[in-house]
């Protein structure tokens, strides 16, 4: 693979978030896809009309707080960093919190439930967003399980937690929530307002309208500037809250973190499996590393060896350190020597509407 001249995006990008409207042309080519977003489409539709019109039913866990985080887009909006933000706060309110997860990628359908305190289970087990969570946030405790009113539950009468967070539950109405947070990034907004597979929406814009508080993911420099793309006039009276990502640490192979120029001016191989790689490019290059070379990989892709041991002969070639996701790392095997980036979270607007939302409307101090 050649060195990537510039964040370009992938291929599935490229048709999900066009950087310019689509000729005639592009269209036709991409009809296809049209046609199979409209059988998805009618699906998604049917299943919201029966739970907007009451004929399937979310269930209630009396006693438990349960704040949804979800989204709209397939990947790559910035979900995981919100609910690890989140889920901080919770705990230094002295909450006692839990993750409720269904695990996306993992092998294994066994209910777990586990925190970062203690020996974790394997990738394939769990998948790797649980895992992150869990040693970002040790002191939480994860339940991964597709049946989500099963995990709170358990999380309520087993472990005695006040207050879960619906990882990804946007879209999972069967379990009732008293918040519902649906990230958004701003860069792409929601990109071509298609639904899958010919755009990256997972139901239709106007469904936003069930969201009771947008986390957008900024990406202005300052507090004040305008949004980069415009949302659904459904989302015009929601309140929202803008936050801002920004990498806070390097991570060494040996777990030791770095301030964020410790790699400046150095050459760096880039190994990832996202749903968005270009964002990932584009963060490094802000740490001032350049980017030499670049294994992309779809999102939550499990690496062979083989792949892997063509990262390590690259990476040798050019004389550079690979550089990852902290998702990815997760998914590396043991003893792989990679350079993590750490994404720190800042919000630069709403605290109060997220006050509200995180039931913390009394608390005092910044977020």
């Amino acid at each position: 693979m050649s060195p990537p001249a510039s964040e370009s995006p992938t291929a599935i990008e490229r048709v999900f978030y066009p950087p310019s409207p689509e000729d005639w042309g592009r269209r036709v080519l991409l009809s296809p896809l049209t046609a199979l977003s409209w059988s998805y489409a009618a699906a998604v539709q049917l299943r919201r009309a029966l739970y907007d019109k009451g004929l399937l039913r979310a269930e209630r866990v009396e006693g438990l707080r349960v704040l949804s985080v979800g989204n709209l887009n397939v990947g790559g909006t910035g979900k995981t960093p919100a609910v690890l933000y989140l889920a901080e706060q919770l705990v230094r309110a002295g909450r006692k919190v839990g993750i409720l997860t269904r695990g996306y990628g993992r092998r294994s359908r066994e209910p777990l439930t586990f925190t970062g305190a203690q020996p974790l289970p394997s990738v394939e087990d769990a998948g790797d967003e649980p895992l992150l969570l869990a040693t970002r946030c040790p002191s939480v405790r994860l339940f991964v399980n597709p049946d989500r009113v099963a995990s709170a539950l358990r999380a309520r009468d087993e472990f005695g937690l006040d207050t879960v967070l619906l990882d990804d539950g946007f879209q999972h109405r069967r379990l009732a929530r008293d918040e519902d947070l649906v990230v958004v990034d701003e860069a792409v907004g929601l990109g071509n307002g298609h639904m899958l597979p010919r755009g990256p929406l997972r139901e239709p814009a106007s469904s936003i309208r069930r969201a009771t508080l947008l986390w957008v993911r900024t990406s202005a420099a300052a507090v004040g500037e305008p949004p980069a793309v415009s949302l659904p006039r459904e989302a015009e009276s929601i309140p929202r809250v803008r936050a801002r990502y920004g990498p806070s640490a390097w991570v060494d192979p040996e777990g030791m973190s770095h301030p964020p120029e410790r790699l400046r001016g150095q050459g760096v191989l880039a190994l990832a499996g996202l749903g968005r790689p270009g964002g990932f490019l584009k963060t490094l290059r802000t740490l001032g590393v350049e980017v030499v070379d670049a294994a992309l990989f779809p999102d939550h892709h499990r690496f062979t060896a083989e792949e892997l041991e063509d990262v390590v002969q690259r990476a040798a070639r050019r004389g550079v350190v690979v550089t990852t996701t902290e998702k990815d790392a997760v998914r590396l095997p043991p003893g792989f020597e990679a350079w993590k980036v750490r994404l720190g979270v800042e919000v630069l607007e709403g605290a109060a509407h997220l006050y509200r939302a995180l039931g913390l409307a009394g608390a005092s101090g910044d977020l």
